[in-house]
């Protein structure tokens, strides 16, 4: 256990790593879907993009002129345009955020957080205790201003309190309940929580109400993430909850100066008098803080003088981190393209028949000198016929029907309607169209991964899934599968939003063999559809002999000469 001197203080802007990516596009905005990747305390809702859309901005049902419809004279090529790698503008151009209101836009995109098995890297857990009004708070900020890491999750203490029987919301009323008591916390819900975190599933965090000293109704969707901090008075209480964390903070302020930010606190933001304030605090904040929260300093790895203003503190607790993270990290699709080599075909391969419609559709879309009319036409027809071979693999049911002529017909039915349709932006997007033919009124979920340039690594931006899909069967579209690594995050967000994975089916135009062995290694549960198998991956990670970028080809973009 080690203390640190008091340093200066300096106030320092939170800056996000903006890593460089393609065109990204837009999704539709439908209530029935969630879209929080970060909660950040201070706002209501937030969102991961990547870069603004390109200028030829995929919309979220195939518009009428990208059909193709029967012609007289020549056909007309379309004009190609270029997919820029700009910056988000904000307030800061340092800055890769853009707040509004109770709204909050980060633009850096997470990177892989789990192995090449698919199972989940355990994430970097630092419990921050100390007295109430402390600083613990301002403690976590400072770190994650400090890390420069943009997937943090930071965690409160004070959002599990109990619900309050009539009794007890009396007394509370009164200032004479304790919620500095351990048992005033719900632990069991606490320790539920934060064991989902530290495996990167979706959790969904209660939302205290100091004022009505009750929870609301609405709750907090939380994500586990690189590093999460959980702050509260009695962090190191449990035993069990204790063995979850990495780095364990005190945070220790004089007594006077709790008191006095108590005081305000309560009094301004809280609508408290002087005088319960006073004897909340004389009664039960002071002796808890004596009895159960002072002797939990024990258990510090670091004890923080002064909280927030002890700048050399949060330096070696940051340095630390980063340490921690270094030896955590991995180059994924560089390791996914050296792996699996001559391997038999797993049996969760679903191949379409190589019929001569399959191989004259695919001598159209490979072709480079096909025009892009042609191209997004072949392309239609190819995913069409893939998502229905995907759809055929669902379990049916014996069903017997009237038909008009009064006879009585045995036919088969879907042994479920609940089937949604996932795609990986942007060229899953594509697939969007086919499958919502095919199956009424599907619900259609959005998940954005993009490749940063300078790490190679494929990085999450936004994600907009129904809040029910954990009761659904899913359909994961892209266009393509080189390495598998952007296929297998996917994969990973539907996992961590507690789909089964033998209720998900991945379905592409194109595979290389080494992307189906990795999804198949990882997740052997996962169905895998494609209407074509190519043998092998360049040092760029293109298919080979594959079909060039589908994306740009299909939404008439090109990469600035920059990018690459």
């Amino acid at each position: 256990m080690s203390s640190v001197v008091n340093s200066s203080t300096q106030s320092r802007q939170i800056k996000f790593y903006n890593p460089s990516s393609s065109a990204s596009s837009d999704s539709d905005d439908r209530g029935d879907l969630t879209e929080q990747l970060y909660i950040d305390p201070n706002c209501g809702i937030t969102e991961y993009f990547g870069c603004p859309a390109s200028p030829t901005t995929v919309p979220a049902r195939t518009p009428q002129c990208l059909e193709s419809p029967a012609r007289t004279g020549p056909p007309r090529r379309r004009q190609r345009t270029t997919s820029m790698n700009n910056q988000v503008t904000t307030a800061n151009p340092s800055e890769c955020v853009i707040r509004s209101n109770n709204r909050t836009i980060y633009t850096a995109g997470r990177p892989p957080w789990y192995n090449c098995a698919g199972s989940a890297v355990e994430p970097f857990v630092i419990g921050i205790c100390g007295g109430s009004a402390s600083g613990k708070t301002t403690v976590a900020q400072k770190i994650i201003e400090s890390l420069d890491v943009p997937w943090v999750t930071l965690l409160s203490m004070d959002c599990f309190y109990k619900v309050l029987n009539e009794k007890q919301h009396e007394q509370a009323l009164l200032n004479e309940y304790n919620f500095d008591h351990p048992d005033a916390f719900d632990m069991d819900l606490l320790l539920e929580v934060m064991k989902k975190l530290k495996e990167g599933r979706k959790v969904e965090v209660p939302v205290y109400n100091f004022v009505t000293h009750s929870r609301e109704t609405n709750t907090k969707t939380m994500y586990g993430a690189n590093v999460i901090i959980f702050e509260g008075i009695l962090v190191f209480h449990s035993p069990e909850i204790l063995k979850l964390m990495d780095m364990k903070i005190f945070v220790d302020t004089d007594a006077d100066i709790r008191l006095a930010r108590r005081l305000r606190r309560d009094i301004s933001q809280r609508g408290r008098d002087l005088s319960g304030v006073l004897k909340q605090y004389l009664n039960m904040v002071k002796p808890s803080y004596a009895n159960y929260i002072a002797p939990t300093m024990a258990h510090a790895d670091i004890i923080v003088p002064r909280g927030g203003d002890n700048k050399v503190a949060i330096q070696l607790i940051v340095q630390h981190v980063h340490t921690q993270l270094q030896l955590r990290g991995f180059k994924l699709r560089e390791a996914l393209a050296n792996s699996y080599n001559d391997q038999p075909m797993p049996n969760s391969l679903h191949l379409l028949p190589a019929t001569p419609q399959i191989k004259g559709l695919h001598t159209f879309i490979r072709n480079k000198n096909t025009s892009r009319d042609e191209f997004i036409f072949y392309s239609k027809r190819l995913i069409r016929l893939v998502i229905e071979y995907a759809l055929s693999l669902f379990p049916f049911e014996n069903t017997i029907v009237e038909t008009p002529q009064s006879v009585l017909y045995e036919g088969k039915r879907l042994a479920t309607n609940k089937i949604c349709g996932v795609s990986i932006l942007r060229a899953g997007e594509t697939m969007e169209q086919a499958i919502c033919d095919v199956c009424k009124d599907i619900r259609i979920g959005k998940i954005l991964i993009q490749t940063n340039k300078e790490t190679e690594e494929p990085e999450l931006y936004y994600l907009r899934l129904p809040k029910d899909i954990r009761e659904y069967k899913v359909i994961l579209m892209d266009a393509t599968v080189a390495t598998g690594a952007a296929a297998m995050m996917a994969i990973r967000v539907l996992l961590d939003h507690d789909v089964k994975e033998e209720n998900i089916m991945l379905a592409s135009l194109l595979m290389a063999e080494i992307g189906v062995h990795s999804i198949a290694y990882a997740f052997p549960k996962v169905k895998i559809i494609t209407s074509a198998l190519d043998p092998e991956i360049n040092d760029k990670f293109y298919v080979i002999p594959g079909i060039g970028n589908f994306g740009d080809r299909y939404f008439g973009t090109e990469p600035s000469e920059d990018y690459y």
